[in-house]
Formats: structure tokens, sequence, C-alpha cells
């Protein structure tokens, strides 16, 4: 044990008020944050370590005020220590709705996850909040030329092959901009919506949040980069929460010109998170990620196929080899 694991094992039992009878690793996501769970006879509570300066858990804290505000149910905080980057929090059980996700629990899942969602998106303020702005947008769509294609693939595009990228990512990025704004979580999605017995789904890893595109946060749960539907049963999922904002005031666009945006937004962001598979695996020794890159170019190719505007990009992909890396039949 790391004398920063034990100097939070100890700041736990001083904020218990005793020594926990367990203290074990509980999981790691894709920053330098680290979860243990602690538990003394039936309790348990999960202790985050995020060692500054690497991690702030000032933004943690601020959003998670707000949600709990506003009756989402993320985790109650039971102590904290800002200048240490450590926080105790409650344990908001150990399945994610990604273990819990097959064709019979969908329907049931989904539904509190856009009740939740409906939530953030209607009841969460925005003000303060960062602005995901066509620079931010645009940043992260570069991330899959620069970490997947040239890091990851070794692949260096042509002059017109970087022109015809750069005006795909200005497209979706003047598309994304267009949208009505609200709350974004930005990672709202299986790995980060907990199974509870009340207030399901439990919301986790939400302090990277901003007021931007009304899409996106229904896009990283529905076209999740961990798990794929058929696209008939995402659609009607989409449109059911369509309706819902509308009835909300939220937004005033049809159901047509909504899927279009669903299917842009998309793009955007799996694009983003292919590149940041990527980073991950290279930078921060995590290769895992890779094995989710064919479902995520996978997603790609689905919004390709139904949105002609995309051709453009389509042929990029093809032209790089990536058809078949998303049917599965090359190296990720």
């Amino acid at each position: 044990m790391s004398a920063r694991t034990r100097a939070l094992e100890h700041w736990c039992a001083t904020a218990l008020g005793a020594q926990p009878e367990t203290f074990a690793p509980a999981s790691s996501d894709a920053s330098f944050r680290r979860y243990f769970r602690l538990t003394r006879g039936r309790r348990s509570w999960i202790a985050m370590d995020a060692p500054p300066p690497r991690e702030d858990v000032g933004p943690f804290l601020e959003v998670l005020g707000r949600l709990r505000a506003a009756g989402v149910h993320a985790p109650a905080v039971h102590a904290e220590d800002r200048d240490r980057g450590f926080l105790l929090l409650e344990d908001l059980g150990s399945r994610a709705f990604l273990d819990a996700l097959d064709a019979d629990s969908a329907d049931a899942l989904y539904a509190d996850a856009l009740d939740a969602l409906l939530t953030l998106q209607r009841d969460v303020p925005t003000t303060g909040l960062p602005v995901y702005d066509r620079a931010k947008l645009v940043a992260e769509m570069q991330l899959f030329p620069e970490w997947y294609l040239g890091r990851h693939r070794g692949l260096v595009p042509t002059p017109a092959q970087r022109a015809a990228l750069a005006a795909v990512f200005d497209r979706l990025a003047e598309r994304a901009l267009e949208q009505e704004r609200a709350f974004v979580h930005r990672d709202y999605h299986s790995r980060n919506l907990m199974v509870c017995e009340a207030e399901n789904p439990g919301v986790i890893d939400f302090q990277d949040a901003v007021h931007g595109p009304l899409t996106y946060d229904l896009v990283s749960l529905l076209r999740d980069c961990y798990v794929a539907w058929p696209g008939e049963r995402v659609d009607a999922w989409a449109l059911s929460h369509h309706a819902r904002l509308v009835d909300a005031g939220l937004t005033r666009v049809d159901g047509e010109r909504f899927l279009e945006d669903f299917d842009l937004m998309g793009v955007q962001r799996h694009l983003k998170a292919i590149g940041i598979f990527a980073r991950l695996a290279h930078r921060d020794g995590k290769p895992g990620y890779l094995a989710d890159i064919p479902r995520t170019l996978g997603h790609l190719y689905t919004a390709i196929a139904r949105r002609p505007a995309l051709a453009p990009l389509g042929e990029l992909l093809d032209d790089w080899g990536l058809d078949g890396v998303a049917r599965g039949k090359g190296a990720p």
C-alpha cells in the first residue's frame, strides 16, 4: 500500500470515528482518480482519491451540489479534504448499467436513465458552467487524427485528406452550436450510471459538466461506446425523449430534425472518444480501451449510412481502412 493510500485510509477512519473493517479498491476511471470501498458492519462508503495537482475535487463538488439540489441521485458527501483531494462519499453500489443491460432489462433501465436525463436538462442550472463552444468541440475531434490515426495507426493524412477532415469538423461543430442548449454531463453512459434499488440510477463522473447541445448526453447514453442496440430501438428511445423535451419547453425542433442532430452529435462524440481511447492506451498505459474502438467506429458508420452529408467522412474512413476495423476484421 502506497503512502498516499495509507494516508487516505487514516483520513477515512478519522472522518468515520472508527477504523473501517475493510478498505479495498473499488474502481478506477480514465483519469488519475482512484476509488476505494470501505465498510463497517452493514454500511459502506466510497473514498475518492483525486491527487493534486493532476485532479481537482472542486468542480466535482460544485456540480454535485447542483445535481443533488435538482433531485438527481448523485452521491452524498460525508467528508471532504479539498487540499489533499480526499472525499468520502455515499456508496451507490457496484453494479453499473453496463453490467445490468440486456435485451429484456433495457427498456426499464433506459426509462429510468431518461427520467434522470430530463431532470438534468430541465432542472439543473447552467449559470457559471463552462460553455461547450466551437473551440472545445473541434479540439475534441482533433484527438482522432492526433492520437488514433497518427499515434496509434501511424497514418499521416494527405493535405487533401486533412482539409476534408477539417471541413467535416467545422460542419459538425456548426450543427452542434445550432442546437438548443442545456446542462451536459458529458459522460452520461452505462459505466457512469449505477443500478440502485431506490432512485435509480445513481449518477457519477459528472465533474466535466458544461452548458452545451441538447442531444449530447442523449447520444452518449443511446449510442454508448460500450454497448450497441438495433437502430430502430435507439430511434424509439430518442424520439420518446424528444417528445418529453417538447412538453418541457426545451426544444422546438421536430422529430426528424432532432434525430439528425442526434446523429451528427454522435459523430462528434465518437470521433473524440476514439481519440481518447488511443490516448489512454499510449499516454496513460490503459490499453484495455482499444477494444471499444471497433464498436465506436461502428456507431460512426451507422450515422454515415443515415446522413448523406456525412459521405465525405465515410470516404476518409474507408481510405484509411477503418471499415474493416468497424466490422471486427482488423486490429483496432
